[in-house]
């Protein structure tokens, strides 16, 4: 493994899970990188399940204060009845917000999808330190979704087996 550790770390923010019901994202913190790179895939949907997403910034790895992170302006997305690599991915940007809301138009429920944005380290709010990434009831479906994330420009470069725990 020679990128892992010096370019870049692997977090979990949402194990896969079905999206009938809000999914509270865990924390990872920013203080050891440039920015994370999050990438949310999810699997096809019965109906009603357009993806959403959003990003919270905290003071502390566990408690302390919350807030919507306004910042994402800019992401990208795969979408097709069954990803098999043949896909390009599509740009859209939105005004700054803490909120995707990927428009029917966009995607349907019934495909999977892949949808990347990425938070920099240096966007955060003076005291906060973490981000996570949570996605509220999606509808009537069962769309099923894992987030994972990819703290990216590590500021000390390690082994694997050296990285620091993405929460401390």
């Amino acid at each position: 493994m020679d990128a892992l550790g010096r370019l870049f770390d692997i977090g979990l923010c949402a194990p896969p899970a079905a999206t009938n019901g809000a999914v509270t994202g865990k924390r990872i913190h920013l203080r050891n990188c440039g920015g994370v790179t999050f990438v949310l895939v999810g699997g096809v949907a019965t109906g009603g399940d357009d993806l959403q997403v959003d990003v919270q910034q905290h003071t502390a790895s566990s408690s302390g204060t919350t807030a919507d992170l306004d910042v994402i302006t800019d992401y990208w997305l795969k979408s097709a009845t069954t990803i098999d690599n043949s896909e390009t991915w599509t740009h859209y940007t939105q005004a700054a917000a803490s909120e995707i809301a990927v428009a029917a138009s966009e995607t349907t429920d019934i495909e999977q999808n892949i949808l990347v944005f990425e938070v920099e380290a240096s966007s955060l709010s003076d005291g906060y330190e973490w981000v996570s990434v949570n996605v509220p009831d999606l509808g009537t479906g069962d769309k099923t979704l894992a987030v994972l994330a990819f703290p990216r420009d590590l500021n000390v470069q390690r082994a694997p087996h050296n990285l620091p725990a993405l929460l401390t």
